[in-house]
């Protein structure tokens, strides 16, 4: 190393003294020639600091993101105006847990961060495996920027004269303090393993530096990990979006002015259930029914299998659109008799796109995320089930339920933008709105 850095390197170890090592000389002390730290130096401490403990090695499992405390920081304040070199606690504080970083330096050899810094360049003599430092040296400025469990920094700086001299002082304070001793042996800073992977429940989460370098044990903000979209409110204990009045979705990411002429508003999928007889995104129009050649009749109603594909909500509009609705599947008879149905289909009888093969088919079930429970597209809550096996499995992504040829067309949740086949259903109130005429 050549030239300024190696001289303030030199420098620095030579004046590199602990809490315990030396008592200065009386100081002559004036009054305050440093204000509190500024935000921009603060955060860059608090930053720095972060930085630092998520470089340790070998890697830390509970090293804690640390946050900024203004009373920790008017203590580093107090501190640093002692111009000492050794940590001397003010009255009334004797009795916190707080472990403390104090350097003296001639005033204008080193910035803040470069002080911090020098005190985590001590880990190169610090030998975890034995949890103490090399033989006539201190690590105790390392052990402590490091310490696991302290969570809250506060610092602060002071310019003294001792004499004709013109000294710095820096004094950074952590809560809960470290370097604690067992047998009259410092005990290891923090537990060595895979980066957040002793997390205490309290700070679950793991907070990632910009280049995802490390990882700290954080108190997660936000446990659901998603966000409500236009000024919706989460409800970290549901992990449910309530969302403000013309937005819906799982997000509140839609848009939602329909309004129903001849029809129920859906505010969770920000459609319409229609009343009979109506029909188009709004029922605002009067559905012309046809005669319909039903595929399978079962207890009065007409079950009609769709030869096309679309998305759940594709297929609810354009069974809404002949007047019916998607398939609604109450007892074990229905479901026994659609799944023979369907497996006996012809193999050419499936549907084909240039990018996608389907043999599942939509039924009118979706997860409500409000309610916390699977409805039909009428509202009612389902008290018949058929789930495949370890279904439904991944309500929070797979809201609607098909019925899937791989699993004896039993069902399965699925993302409602995948594309089916799907199965409409005309009730007997909609049958007596059919015109029989050939």
């Amino acid at each position: 190393m050549q030239g300024p850095w190696a001289f303030l390197t030199l420098l620095l170890g030579l004046l590199r003294f602990t809490r315990a090592e030396i008592q200065m000389p009386q100081l002559q002390k004036e009054g305050p020639l440093y204000q509190a730290l500024s935000l921009k130096e603060s955060f860059l401490l608090l930053a720095l600091h972060n930085r630092l403990r998520s470089k340790v090695h070998p890697p830390a499992a509970n090293m804690q993101r640390m946050d900024w405390s203004e009373q920790l920081a008017r203590m580093a304040q107090e501190q640093a105006a002692q111009c000492s070199a050794q940590a001397l606690l003010p009255t009334g504080f004797q009795a916190l847990q707080v472990g403390w970083n104090v350097q003296l330096l001639p005033a204008g050899v080193a910035s803040f961060t470069d002080v911090v810094t020098s005190w985590f360049q001590e880990g190169q003599w610090y030998a975890y495996s034995a949890a103490q430092c090399a033989s006539n040296l201190s690590c105790a400025h390392y052990t402590q920027l490091v310490w696991a469990t302290s969570s809250q920094l506060g610092c602060g700086k002071h310019l003294c004269n001792v004499g004709l001299l013109e000294m710095e002082a820096f004094a950074c304070a952590y809560s809960p303090g470290g370097n604690w001793e067992m047998n009259g042996k410092t005990i290891v800073p923090y537990k060595k393993g895979a980066w957040c992977s002793l997390c205490t429940a309290g700070v679950s989460g793991c907070f990632k530096a910009w280049d995802h370098g490390g990882g700290l044990c954080e108190v997660p903000r936000n446990p659901c990990r998603m966000s409500c979209r236009n000024n919706g409110h989460l409800n970290v204990s549901t992990c449910h979006c309530h969302c403000p009045p013309g937005y819906t979705g799982r997000y509140c990411q839609v848009r939602c002015s329909v309004r129903c002429q001849h029809g129920r508003f859906r505010e969770e999928e920000c459609s319409c259930l229609c009343d009979v007889g109506y029909g188009g995104a709004e029922c605002a129009i009067k559905v012309q029914f046809p005669f319909h050649a039903c595929d399978l009749w079962i207890d009065g109603s007409c079950f009609m299998v769709s030869p096309e594909a679309d998305t759940y909500y594709g297929a609810k509009s354009k069974c809404q659109e002949k007047g019916g609705m998607l398939a609604q599947i109450e007892n074990q008879k229905v479901q026994d008799i659609l799944a023979f149905y369907l497996g006996r289909l012809e193999t050419n009888n499936e549907v084909t796109d240039a990018d996608f093969e389907t043999r599942n088919f939509w039924i009118g079930l979706t997860y409500k995320t409000s309610k916390d429970s699977f409805r039909w597209a009428t509202g009612e809550h389902y008290s018949f089930t058929s789930f495949a096996f370890g279904q439904p499995d991944n309500q929070g992504f797979g809201n609607c339920v098909e019925l899937q040829a791989s699993a004896a067309f039993n069902w399965n949740d699925q993302r409602c933008k995948t594309r089916n086949r799907y199965i409409c259903q005309f009730a007997q109130k909609h049958i007596s709105q059919w015109n029989l005429e050939p």
